[in-house]
């Protein structure tokens, strides 16, 4: 096996920040969030010792710090900052590979014999990037994930140090949120713990992407496993007549062949996780970026890159290098990685992994047809109640759980298997008939003897043979409109169904609020 080429990466720190903070015109000293469908995607180191952090929903990153300045997220206008630094970059070594607005990669091979080391590169790389931002780190390493780990931390990884380095970082390093907590809960808290694991074992249980993931964790390489150069008869090639100067409507023109591109590497049992975007306008100026994708690429996130790179090259300012002069007239997209499809694991329901790809293409097709929110998927995350700890996000979109929080109140195992949405008024009453109160101790004067459901609430009480709690919960004192006391409770009655309960403080009213199997 080859070992992994050295390559060097360049990351700018809270690139989502630094782009919002200068259109808005703030100070760099100010607490600054960027919010996507009003949650945390990324926040200044001001804000972060106030206590912010990604995945907070913006009520309660206000709450902690009143004074936060709230920024939409505007990923065009990041491509578009992030281009004169790319220029910079390529003035050093060509070939750069980005991952995202704020990151990008170059390999340091060529460069390293031309300015004669790793560190007269990194200084090249500084001093043509500073003339654009100061806020850069860059590291070296084995591979573009460890390289990616090393500029976090500006660095230079010895060659053949990546396992020794990576061995030690969190399992939270990696960036699927899913895989994540999946090891997480199998007692996997190290990369290095993750690596320890035989190959063949990680594909088997995990897919392709466990097994990426199992390479990267091990600093073998940060390529997908049995990643190839595919056949050129893959790339597709989409002329616009009449050219065109809107990146909108390029990419609403070229939604089609995108679909093309994907679909006909599935058909072939291969899944695109790198490519190359050539735009060329009628004049004959081109620009040419590698994208990388942490997953496999699907339609919805080819014509995202497509878009972001149309931004930073169409809004170039006339004179600077490469400016475009003309309307593009030309777009190609060649695979350059691809990774099987057919060796997913099996589903939780007993179908194959394919299935899982056939319905991931057709969720992918329906948000490009009727928009990026328009498909939307359950992530667990923290909270003290059922309805609390599921969130809906668009599908494809980053599934990161919140921080691990104590959750004082918390609802204990098991978890419920049908929540009520909203809460149905029920009764719960002793055994003179009358309805059980808590009080604001938290404590029951009386034991819940009978339970009225809330589909008839004149049908027969049935009788309770079982009850756990009260645990009561004091949310969100410092807001009055969201503030409020419960005290939940876990019933089971004769029949052997069994009710998770809340009693409302301030309305004196018990409320079904899920059912167990």
């Amino acid at each position: 096996m080859s070992s992994p080429p050295r390559m060097a990466a360049v990351w700018c720190p809270d690139w989502p920040v630094t782009v919002a903070r200068t259109a808005a015109g703030l100070a760099d000293t100010e607490p600054v969030a960027v919010f996507t469908a009003n949650r945390v995607v990324a926040c200044s180191h001001a804000a972060r010792k106030l206590g912010i952090r990604r995945g907070l929903r913006r009520r309660e990153a206000q709450a902690r710090c009143p004074e936060l300045a709230v920024l939409p997220r505007n990923l065009a206008a990041e491509a578009r900052a992030f281009e004169p630094i790319l220029a910079a970059i390529e003035s050093v070594a060509l070939g750069v590979e980005l991952g995202r607005p704020g990151l990008a990669m170059i390999g340091v091979r060529g460069a390293t014999r031309y300015f004669g080391g790793e560190t007269a590169v990194l200084h090249a790389l500084a001093q043509g990037i500073a003339e654009h931002t100061d806020d850069v780190l860059i590291g070296v390493a084995d591979g573009a994930f460890a390289a990616e780990q090393a500029a976090r931390r500006g660095i230079i990884v010895a060659p053949g140090g990546s396992a020794e380095f990576l061995g030690e970082l969190p399992i939270g390093t990696l960036e699927d949120p899913g895989l994540v907590d999946l090891l997480k809960r199998l007692g996997i808290r190290t990369l290095g713990a993750f690596a320890a694991l035989p190959i063949a074992d990680a594909q088997a249980r995990f897919g392709p992407t466990g097994a990426w993931a199992h390479r990267q964790a091990a600093g073998l390489d940060s390529r997908p496993i049995a990643g190839r150069l595919p056949p050129t008869e893959f790339e597709v090639s989409i002329e616009l007549e009449p050219p065109l100067d809107r990146v909108d409507t390029i990419a609403f023109s070229a939604r089609g062949a995108i679909e093309r591109f994907v679909s006909e590497l599935a058909e072939h049992g291969q899944a695109c996780t790198c490519f190359e975007l050539v735009a060329q306008t009628d004049r004959g100026e081109e620009t040419v970026r590698r994208w990388r994708h942490a997953g496999v690429l699907t339609a919805v996130d080819v014509t995202d890159r497509v878009r972001w790179q149309l931004e930073g090259w169409l809004n170039r300012a006339a004179g600077e290098l490469n400016a475009p002069s003309g309307p593009v007239s030309l777009l190609r997209l060649t695979p350059v990685e691809t990774v099987p499809t057919g060796t997913h694991q099996r589903a939780l329901w007993g179908g194959e992994g394919a299935v899982d790809e056939r319905a991931h293409r057709a969720l992918a097709r329906v948000q490009t047809l009727l928009g990026h929110g328009s498909v939307r998927t359950p992530v667990l995350g923290g909270g003290r109640g059922p309805a609390q700890r599921t969130r809906l996000v668009p599908w494809g979109d980053d599934r990161e759980q919140p921080a691990d929080q104590p959750w004082p109140g918390r609802l204990p195992s098991p978890a419920p298997s049908v929540i009520i949405d909203p809460p149905q008024p029920v009764q719960v009453l002793d055994e003179t008939g009358r309805t059980v109160l808590v009080t604001d101790r938290g404590t029951l004067p009386a034991a819940p003897a009978r339970y009225v459901g809330a589909a008839d609430p004149a049908a027969p009480a049935a009788a309770v043979t079982a009850w756990a709690g009260p645990w009561p919960v004091d949310e969100r004192w410092w807001d009055p409109e969201s503030a409020r006391q419960l005290a939940r409770m876990q019933l089971v009655d004769v029949n052997g169904r069994a009710y998770l309960v809340c009693f409302d403080l301030a309305a004196q009213q018990w409320l079904l609020e899920a059912l167990y199997d």
